[in-house]
């Protein structure tokens, strides 16, 4: 979750989407985390990333293990979350929801204080492509909202991310969310132990222009284990970015497709990522573990 450079403030016209994100809501204060709650490094300095540079985290059979855990629960708060989301219900109730959830698991919830983020959550409605932060507007009928959950358990970040519809949802909106999880699907079936990263953007970019959609290629997936982001980078567009899939190696697949056309514009609150005409996007997240023998898709809930 880093926040893109650019900066624009203008508002332009929708396509097709109900409840634009044109300006910011109110923030509530930071929420607390028990003392007994191990943290990542970065709560305890601001606006410090995670240690993740370098060579890609090779995993051992026991950080395996403990990858699985932390994915396993980011998945089943992301469940609990997603069922949560209805009409009426403010996006500041989510993040205090999955916080709550979080810390009742033993866990600290990731995005709270990387590289200054304010809030236990991202929550992105309709025209926000990523990084939406939590606040006092209410959702309402016909929203789209990508609800992206981590959590650093035993020592681990598990990262996934999932589009929900809330209420009726144009036809439109329903064919955006539902073929940009499959983008996400396509891509896990690229993944194997020797196979070039570069394949898992040229699946996606393939993907969504025989669907008509368009890939905003500003949000890549990242390496993830002990760190929350580092190396390696998976871009969602048609690229030549070396490097191949290792076993023990994990990262993020994370595609935001679009109706509208590829690019974002980051709000003054230096995080909010909304398209510059506005239209709606939808994203779908997953972890992934390359293995011997191909890939195991690790955020599934029990």
């Amino acid at each position: 979750m880093k926040p893109l450079s650019i900066k624009s403030y203008n508002v332009r016209y929708a396509l097709g989407s109900c409840n634009l994100i044109t300006e910011l809501g109110n923030v509530s204060p930071e929420r607390q985390v028990p003392e007994h709650i191990a943290k990542p490094s970065y709560y305890f300095v601001r606006n410090s990333p995670s240690s993740g540079e370098g060579e890609p985290e090779i995993k051992s059979s026991e950080q395996i293990d403990a990858m699985r855990q932390s994915c396993k629960l980011a998945a089943t708060v992301l469940q609990k979350a997603c069922t949560f989301a209805k009409v009426g219900v403010a996006t500041d109730e989510i993040d205090e929801f999955v916080h709550e959830e979080t810390i009742k698991a033993n866990a600290y919830p990731s995005p709270l204080r990387y590289l200054g983020f304010p809030k236990s959550v991202c929550t992105s409605v309709n025209n926000v492509a990523c990084h939406g932060i939590p606040d006092d507007r209410k959702l309402v009928d016909g929203d789209i909202i990508n609800i992206d959950i981590t959590v650093f358990y035993n020592g681990y970040h598990g990262d996934c991310s999932k589009t929900v519809l809330i209420g009726d949802v144009d036809d439109r909106g329903r064919y955006l969310v539902e073929n940009t999880e499959r983008c996400l699907a396509e891509a896990i079936l690229c993944c194997g132990p020797g196979q070039p990263l570069c394949v898992i953007g040229k699946s996606i970019e393939k993907f969504a222009k025989r669907k008509k959609l368009t890939v905003m290629p500003a949000f890549a997936g990242h390496g993830i284990g002990s760190y929350f982001h580092g190396s390696p980078n998976i871009l969602h567009f048609d690229n030549d970015y070396p490097g191949v899939m290792i076993p023990g190696m994990t990262f993020t697949i994370e595609p935001v497709l679009t109706l509208g056309t590829c690019e974002a514009e980051v709000l003054e609150d230096a995080w909010t990522a909304v398209s510059i005409d506005n239209a709606r996007s939808a994203q779908f997240e997953h972890t992934v573990l390359i293995t011997n023998e191909g890939c195991e898709v690790l955020t599934v809930a029990s």
